[in-house]
């Protein structure tokens, strides 16, 4: 198995490939931190569910998109921070996606966050992802 640099940005390809093409469910390699944007993904309404799945020798997650109207709930997907360049925003920093039409993720020192819940908690981090 090779090592990726950057397996949150494999895991949104993986996403933004399966609203492209409409697919069923997407498996991805598990970890605590995709678990969690998939919590958050599912608890905006982007995907339908989500679930752990422990049958081979690692663990995977298995995401089930919502298709509306034979689309896909998400349109767009943005990694921010990467690897080779971090992206930190204070609290008042967070940025707004699509006028407040989408989310940003954040990474923040009280977990895995909305960039709303984060302005609520008056909390900055580090900026993830745009999801629209």
């Amino acid at each position: 198995m090779s090592q990726l640099s950057d397996p949150i940005a494999d895991f949104l390809t993986r996403l933004r490939n399966s609203a492209n093409s409409s697919k069923s469910e997407v498996l991805a390699p598990y970890s605590k931190i995709k678990a969690e944007i998939a919590r958050i993904l599912k608890q905006e309404g982007y995907i339908t569910n989500y679930e752990i799945v422990t049958i081979g020798k690692f663990p995977q997650i298995k995401v089930i998109p919502k298709l509306v109207n034979r689309t896909s709930a998400i349109t767009g997907l943005k990694r921010v921070s990467k690897p080779g360049l971090r992206k930190y925003v204070g609290a008042t920093e967070i940025p707004r996606v699509l006028g407040g039409m989408g989310i940003s993720i954040l990474s923040t020192p009280r977990g895995i966050v909305t960039g709303r819940e984060a302005k609520k908690q008056n909390v900055g981090g580090e900026l993830l992802a745009y999801v629209w």
